[in-house]
């Protein structure tokens, strides 16, 4: 088992933790409500405005982690964990500098609308800098650099495990659906005629399996990075110090109250805002569980991030071409049914010893030693 960096705290720091969650949470509410008493959810700018979402709690937890928590092993002034001058750093000012560039992007696309096509080929700037930045910092500081600024990568067997379930997990969701008849399948030759390619159904479904899950997850890295250095890279490490299963639901908890907001406009579940409340708490409780499992057991947060990018594309992929769910609630995936299985899925995760917490930790805010 593999763990996060560790700290000299023995206790949640609520005070850290308060205004980690009060800069996001404001931030990111207000930000929705832009969206809201703008052009509205749908609109040409929802997508910028979604990104930029994703990406406050890394940019909240980087520079509360480098500029105002002075016990932070990244606080500038100090030296990193083991006391060597390291600049890993460098990524974590790269991060927050291409935050502040969707931030420009979404004022653009809401001061300009006319302009939303630039904005879209805009907004590839960033993420493909965030790549060429990660794998260059990687590249010349090396893995330890990477893992003492607690951006270990974790190793490639992890990753081939983890987003193969991932992909086989979506897949028989979307097998039950089709078994049980709870949508209509995507007509593949009509979705090429849409596009304007003369590829054939089956040949436009297999070019679109690999670019939506493959490249797309690879691509969606640094969005999905966004939250997961925030959720699981800071507030799990902190929360877990009440008990690695109790931290890990309060984390959930907070995480599907984030959403809220996105989920009263209609997104994940159109129409439904009272019971798409309740089930995105449930299913971000459920992968709390399951992302959480995986950073417990390699202490990686880009693995993380890699599972959170290639569940959004898998999704996407399955529900756009290969069959549509009638009713996000009563449906398999991120609906009811696909809740329960997850759940049991969950329940089994559980059992993993490294769930345990040591011997002589008491599940309080008193006593917590790692």
């Amino acid at each position: 088992m593999t763990t996060l960096p560790e700290t000299n705290q023995t206790k949640v720091n609520w005070k850290q933790v308060g205004l980690f969650l009060g800069l996001t949470f404001g931030f990111t509410f207000a930000l929705n409500l832009v969206l809201q008493l703008g052009a509205g959810y749908g609109s040409t700018s929802t997508m910028i405005i979604l990104q930029l979402q994703m990406l406050l709690p890394a940019f909240f937890a980087m520079f509360l982690g480098m500029f105002v928590f002075k016990d932070s092993p990244y606080y500038f002034r100090n030296p990193m964990q083991d006391g060597r001058a390291d600049r890993a750093r460098g990524f974590f000012y790269l991060y927050m500098i291409l935050t502040l560039f969707f931030v420009a992007l979404v004022a653009l696309s809401i001061l300009a609308p006319d302009m939303t096509t630039l904005v879209s080929q805009l907004s590839s700037i960033p993420i493909l800098l965030g790549v060429i930045g990660l794998v260059l910092f990687r590249v010349f500081k090396g893995r330890e650099s990477f893992d003492r600024a607690n951006l270990r990568g974790g190793r490639f067997i992890d990753w081939v495990i983890y987003g193969g379930a991932i992909v086989v997990f979506l897949a028989i969701q979307t097998g039950l659906n089709a078994l049980f008849r709870l949508g209509s399948p995507v007509d593949a030759s009509l979705l090429a005629a849409q596009m304007g390619t003369n590829m054939s159904g089956t040949t436009l479904v297999i070019v679109l399996a690999v670019q939506m899950i493959l490249v797309g997850s690879l691509m969606g890295l640094v969005i999905a990075f966004g939250e997961e250095y925030g959720w699981r890279g800071f507030l799990q490490s902190q929360l877990i110090r009440l008990g690695k299963k109790r931290g890990v639901l309060i984390l959930g908890l907070i995480w599907g109250a984030w959403h809220y907001p996105v989920i009263w406009m209609g997104h994940n579940y159109p129409g439904q805002p009272v019971m798409g409340t309740i089930m995105m708490t449930v299913f971000c409780v459920l992968l709390a569980y399951v992302i959480g499992h995986a950073v417990l057991k390699t202490g990686s947060v880009w693995l993380a991030a890699f599972m959170h990018a290639i569940i959004n594309q898998t999704a996407s992929f399955f529900g756009g071409v290969i069959y549509a769910p009638t009713n996000q609630i009563f449906s398999f995936g991120i609906g009811l049914y696909g809740m329960a299985t997850l759940a049991v899925i969950v329940f089994f995760l559980l059992r993993d010893p490294v769930w345990k917490d040591a011997p002589t930790q008491v599940v309080n805010t008193e006593t917590i030693t790692e």
